[in-house]
Protein backbone atom coordinates (compact mmCIF):
# COMPACT_ATOMS: atom_id res chain seq x y z
CA UNK A 1 0.00 0.00 0.00
CA UNK A 2 3.07 2.33 -0.89
CA UNK A 3 0.58 4.92 -2.71
CA UNK A 4 -1.63 5.16 0.10
CA UNK A 5 0.92 5.71 2.67
CA UNK A 6 2.32 8.20 0.33
CA UNK A 7 -0.66 10.18 0.11
CA UNK A 8 -1.89 9.70 3.73
CA UNK A 9 2.28 11.27 4.56
CA UNK A 10 1.32 14.30 2.15
CA UNK A 11 -2.12 14.51 4.26
CA UNK A 12 -0.14 14.47 7.40
CA UNK A 13 2.20 17.41 6.46
CA UNK A 14 -1.05 19.41 5.73
CA UNK A 15 -2.24 18.59 9.31
CA UNK A 16 0.28 19.85 10.85
CA UNK A 17 0.72 23.22 8.94
CA UNK A 18 -3.24 23.83 10.77
CA UNK A 19 -2.46 22.35 14.04
CA UNK A 20 -0.90 25.11 15.49
CA UNK A 21 -3.84 27.44 14.49
CA UNK A 22 -6.19 24.99 16.02
CA UNK A 23 -4.36 24.56 19.29
CA UNK A 24 -3.38 28.42 19.53
CA UNK A 25 -8.18 28.81 19.38
CA UNK A 26 -8.24 25.80 21.84
CA UNK A 27 -5.81 27.54 24.28
CA UNK A 28 -7.65 30.91 23.67
CA UNK A 29 -10.90 29.33 24.52
CA UNK A 30 -9.52 27.82 27.71
CA UNK A 31 -7.97 31.44 28.71
CA UNK A 32 -11.15 33.00 27.76
CA UNK A 33 -13.35 30.27 30.07
CA UNK A 34 -10.54 30.97 32.95
CA UNK A 35 -10.56 35.10 33.15
CA UNK A 36 -14.38 34.26 33.36
CA UNK A 37 -14.38 32.40 36.59
CA UNK A 38 -11.84 34.24 38.13
CA UNK A 39 -13.78 37.52 37.72
CA UNK A 40 -16.80 35.67 39.31
CA UNK A 41 -14.20 34.57 42.01
CA UNK A 42 -12.62 37.56 42.63
CA UNK A 43 -16.18 39.13 42.43
CA UNK A 44 -17.43 37.06 45.18
CA UNK A 45 -14.12 37.14 47.20
CA UNK A 46 -14.48 41.41 47.47
CA UNK A 47 -18.22 40.56 48.44
CA UNK A 48 -17.51 38.13 50.95
CA UNK A 49 -16.55 38.39 54.28
CA UNK A 50 -12.99 37.60 55.93
CA UNK A 51 -14.31 34.49 57.36
CA UNK A 52 -15.19 33.70 53.93
CA UNK A 53 -11.94 33.87 51.94
CA UNK A 54 -10.54 30.73 52.22
CA UNK A 55 -13.96 29.02 50.92
CA UNK A 56 -13.67 31.61 48.41
CA UNK A 57 -10.10 30.75 47.32
CA UNK A 58 -11.05 27.23 47.12
CA UNK A 59 -13.90 27.75 44.88
CA UNK A 60 -11.50 30.03 43.00
CA UNK A 61 -9.12 26.72 42.30
CA UNK A 62 -11.88 24.59 41.55
CA UNK A 63 -12.99 26.54 38.62
CA UNK A 64 -9.49 26.99 37.57
CA UNK A 65 -9.09 22.92 37.52
CA UNK A 66 -12.19 23.24 35.33
CA UNK A 67 -10.69 25.56 33.13
CA UNK A 68 -8.11 23.44 32.44
CA UNK A 69 -9.97 20.44 32.16
CA UNK A 70 -11.96 21.94 29.54
CA UNK A 71 -8.65 23.28 27.71
CA UNK A 72 -7.73 19.50 27.37
CA UNK A 73 -11.01 18.46 26.31
CA UNK A 74 -11.07 21.18 23.49
CA UNK A 75 -7.53 20.20 22.19
CA UNK A 76 -7.77 16.38 22.25
CA UNK A 77 -11.14 17.10 20.17
CA UNK A 78 -9.15 19.06 17.56
CA UNK A 79 -6.79 16.42 17.08
CA UNK A 80 -9.00 13.79 16.35
CA UNK A 81 -10.75 16.31 14.21
CA UNK A 82 -7.21 16.84 12.22
CA UNK A 83 -6.46 12.85 11.88
CA UNK A 84 -10.14 12.50 10.70
CA UNK A 85 -9.79 14.82 7.99
CA UNK A 86 -6.43 13.34 7.38
CA UNK A 87 -8.11 10.08 6.23
CA UNK A 88 -10.89 11.07 4.61
CA UNK A 89 -8.96 13.14 2.86
CA UNK A 90 -6.80 10.19 1.92
CA UNK A 91 -9.97 8.34 0.58
CA UNK A 92 -10.60 11.32 -1.56
CA UNK A 93 -7.46 12.01 -3.34
CA UNK A 94 -7.79 8.04 -3.81
CA UNK A 95 -10.81 8.02 -5.81
CA UNK A 96 -10.05 10.96 -7.16
CA UNK A 97 -6.49 9.75 -9.15
CA UNK A 98 -5.92 10.32 -12.65
CA UNK A 99 -7.31 6.79 -14.98
CA UNK A 100 -4.31 6.39 -15.77
CA UNK A 101 -2.81 6.95 -12.41
CA UNK A 102 -5.71 5.31 -10.88
CA UNK A 103 -5.75 2.32 -13.08
CA UNK A 104 -1.54 1.52 -12.30
CA UNK A 105 -2.78 2.15 -8.58
CA UNK A 106 -5.49 -0.54 -8.64
CA UNK A 107 -3.57 -2.33 -10.86
CA UNK A 108 -0.21 -3.00 -8.12
CA UNK A 109 -2.83 -3.75 -5.65
CA UNK A 110 -4.14 -6.42 -7.39
CA UNK A 111 -0.95 -8.11 -7.73
CA UNK A 112 0.57 -7.77 -4.10
CA UNK A 113 -2.66 -9.23 -2.77
CA UNK A 114 -2.77 -11.96 -5.42
CA UNK A 115 -2.11 -15.51 -4.21
CA UNK A 116 -2.74 -17.51 -7.00
CA UNK A 117 -3.03 -15.20 -10.02
CA UNK A 118 -6.04 -17.08 -11.23
CA UNK A 119 -8.60 -14.89 -8.72
CA UNK A 120 -11.50 -12.95 -9.89
CA UNK A 121 -11.08 -8.89 -9.53
CA UNK A 122 -14.52 -7.90 -7.88
CA UNK A 123 -14.69 -3.95 -8.17
CA UNK A 124 -17.73 -1.13 -7.33
CA UNK A 125 -20.17 -1.05 -10.78
CA UNK A 126 -18.73 2.66 -11.20
CA UNK A 127 -14.62 1.13 -11.66
CA UNK A 128 -15.82 -2.29 -13.36
CA UNK A 129 -17.56 -0.23 -16.12
CA UNK A 130 -15.15 2.33 -16.50
CA UNK A 131 -11.60 0.91 -15.70
CA UNK A 132 -11.79 -2.59 -15.04
CA UNK A 133 -10.65 -4.39 -18.24
CA UNK A 134 -7.70 -1.78 -18.06
CA UNK A 135 -6.82 -2.87 -14.44
CA UNK A 136 -7.50 -6.91 -14.85
CA UNK A 137 -5.08 -6.23 -18.09
CA UNK A 138 -2.29 -4.09 -16.50
CA UNK A 139 -2.46 -6.25 -13.46
CA UNK A 140 -1.35 -9.65 -15.22
CA UNK A 141 0.89 -7.78 -17.38
CA UNK A 142 2.68 -6.67 -13.97
CA UNK A 143 2.58 -10.62 -13.12
CA UNK A 144 3.74 -11.90 -16.04
CA UNK A 145 6.73 -9.30 -15.75
CA UNK A 146 7.78 -10.76 -12.57
CA UNK A 147 7.74 -14.65 -13.88
CA UNK A 148 9.12 -14.09 -17.42
CA UNK A 149 12.66 -13.10 -17.58
CA UNK A 150 13.99 -10.16 -19.24
CA UNK A 151 15.57 -10.62 -22.87
CA UNK A 152 19.46 -8.67 -23.62
CA UNK A 153 18.20 -4.72 -24.87
CA UNK A 154 19.60 -5.48 -28.24
CA UNK A 155 16.89 -7.70 -29.51
CA UNK A 156 13.96 -6.15 -27.68
CA UNK A 157 15.01 -3.03 -29.52
CA UNK A 158 13.61 -4.80 -32.84
CA UNK A 159 10.04 -5.29 -33.79
CA UNK A 160 10.57 -9.21 -33.97
CA UNK A 161 12.00 -8.70 -30.42
CA UNK A 162 8.87 -6.91 -29.22
CA UNK A 163 7.00 -9.76 -30.01
CA UNK A 164 9.37 -12.34 -28.98
CA UNK A 165 9.44 -10.71 -26.00
CA UNK A 166 5.57 -10.80 -25.41
CA UNK A 167 5.47 -14.44 -26.28
CA UNK A 168 7.97 -15.59 -23.71
CA UNK A 169 6.29 -13.32 -21.09
CA UNK A 170 2.68 -14.90 -21.75
CA UNK A 171 4.32 -18.72 -21.73
CA UNK A 172 6.18 -18.08 -19.08
CA UNK A 173 2.97 -17.05 -17.25
CA UNK A 174 0.94 -19.45 -17.93
CA UNK A 175 3.36 -22.19 -17.85
CA UNK A 176 3.59 -20.73 -14.31
CA UNK A 177 -0.04 -20.04 -13.13
CA UNK A 178 -0.03 -16.65 -13.52
CA UNK A 179 -1.24 -13.68 -15.15
CA UNK A 180 -4.55 -14.94 -15.01
CA UNK A 181 -6.46 -12.68 -13.40
CA UNK A 182 -10.08 -12.35 -14.75
CA UNK A 183 -12.61 -9.46 -14.27
CA UNK A 184 -15.79 -10.55 -12.10
CA UNK A 185 -19.19 -9.75 -13.08
CA UNK A 186 -20.04 -9.44 -9.70
CA UNK A 187 -20.30 -5.56 -8.09
CA UNK A 188 -19.60 -4.90 -4.54
CA UNK A 189 -20.70 -1.68 -2.77
CA UNK A 190 -17.38 -0.13 -2.04
CA UNK A 191 -16.00 3.14 -2.45
CA UNK A 192 -12.96 1.83 -4.27
CA UNK A 193 -9.93 -0.12 -4.68
CA UNK A 194 -11.20 -3.88 -5.54
CA UNK A 195 -11.84 -7.16 -3.78
CA UNK A 196 -9.64 -10.40 -5.03
CA UNK A 197 -11.53 -13.64 -5.14
CA UNK A 198 -10.54 -17.30 -5.94
CA UNK A 199 -13.60 -19.91 -5.10
CA UNK A 200 -14.32 -18.64 -1.42
CA UNK A 201 -11.40 -16.91 -0.47
CA UNK A 202 -11.74 -13.71 -0.63
CA UNK A 203 -8.60 -10.72 0.02
CA UNK A 204 -10.51 -6.79 0.54
CA UNK A 205 -8.55 -4.42 -0.89
CA UNK A 206 -11.08 -2.19 -0.60
CA UNK A 207 -9.78 1.58 -0.46
CA UNK A 208 -12.21 1.77 2.84
CA UNK A 209 -10.76 -1.37 4.01
CA UNK A 210 -7.40 -0.47 3.40
CA UNK A 211 -7.57 2.75 5.18
CA UNK A 212 -9.00 1.49 8.17
CA UNK A 213 -6.86 -1.05 8.86
CA UNK A 214 -3.65 1.61 8.25
CA UNK A 215 -5.02 3.79 10.64
CA UNK A 216 -5.39 1.39 12.95
CA UNK A 217 -1.57 0.56 12.61
CA UNK A 218 -0.27 3.64 12.23
CA UNK A 219 -3.07 5.49 14.68
CA UNK A 220 -0.07 5.86 17.66
CA UNK A 221 2.79 6.59 14.58
CA UNK A 222 0.10 9.50 12.86
CA UNK A 223 -0.77 10.73 16.15
CA UNK A 224 2.94 11.16 17.11
CA UNK A 225 3.82 13.10 13.61
CA UNK A 226 0.99 15.60 13.98
CA UNK A 227 1.42 15.99 17.71
CA UNK A 228 4.91 15.96 19.10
Amino acid sequence: MKGIEKITARIEQDAQNDISAILQEAEAKAAAVREEYEAKAAAADKQAEESSRRSAQQRLERLESAAQLEAKKQILAAKQACMERAFTEALHQLLTLPEAEYVETLAKIAVRAAKTGREEVIMNRRDHDAVGAKVVERANALLAEAVAPELPAEIKETKAGGLLSKVVTGASALLQGTAMLHLSAEVREIEGGLILKDGNVEVNCAFETQLRILRESMAAEVAKTLFP
